[in-house]
């Protein structure tokens, strides 16, 4: 493999990330055939470190190095979940510091388009969590758009019969956006503000 190989295929690999374009892409190789080659295998050591350590956590699905996040595992927590769809959202709603409760990730939403069913995210779980640890509300968090609401609707359905209160954030969130790139006191203003669905 000669060195414009090397280099197409390292920009092939970048443009695998998401957001990221062609120019993007090559910025990011030209940025690494600058450094050392300490500092390159410091990265990849730390891509292949995360890769290999990093799972879900046994509880909420979140991402975590340990049997149970740290979320999870925090003393004196309110009886409620709130269920987002990736774990990122878990990190913007924890900017909030508004929350005490625990988190439910369900790696996705329901998109008939994709091919994406209920059976097809982390669902099943969430109902056995709210029959086995008392919970006395579930907050739907998911994005503000169609699948989202989609998404929120049928865990709706599936926990009314159980007794539990269902809520859903409040729509300061415009329809169609993310939670991940929503600040903090719209965050806020929306999880004080749920509706009970």
């Amino acid at each position: 493999m000669n060195q414009i190989d090397a280099m197409d295929r390292l920009v092939a690999e970048f443009c695998k990330l998401p957001a990221v374009g062609k120019k993007t892409a090559q910025r990011y190789a030209y940025f690494l055939l600058t450094q050392s080659e300490a500092d390159v295998r410091n990265f990849a050591d730390a891509m292949i470190d995360a890769k290999t350590k990093i799972h879900y956590c046994k509880i909420c699905a979140n991402f975590t190095d340990k049997e149970i996040c740290d979320i999870c595992a925090r003393e004196k927590k309110e009886p409620i979940i709130c269920v987002v769809k990736e774990p990122k959202d878990v990190i913007a709603l924890e900017k909030v510091r508004e929350f005490n409760g625990t988190y439910h990730v369900l790696h996705g939403v329901i998109n008939p388009l994709e091919g994406k069913g209920p059976n097809d995210i982390n669902i099943r779980s969430l109902l056995d969590r709210v029959k086995n640890e008392n919970i006395v509300e579930v907050i739907v968090a998911t994005n503000p758009d169609v699948e989202g609401e989609a998404t929120a609707m049928y865990i709706a359905n599936l926990l009314k019969p159980l007794g539990i209160k269902v809520t859903r954030i409040a729509q300061g969130i415009s329809m169609g956006s993310e939670l991940e790139y929503t600040d903090p006191a719209t965050l806020s203003k929306a999880l004080s503000s749920r509706r009970e669905m």
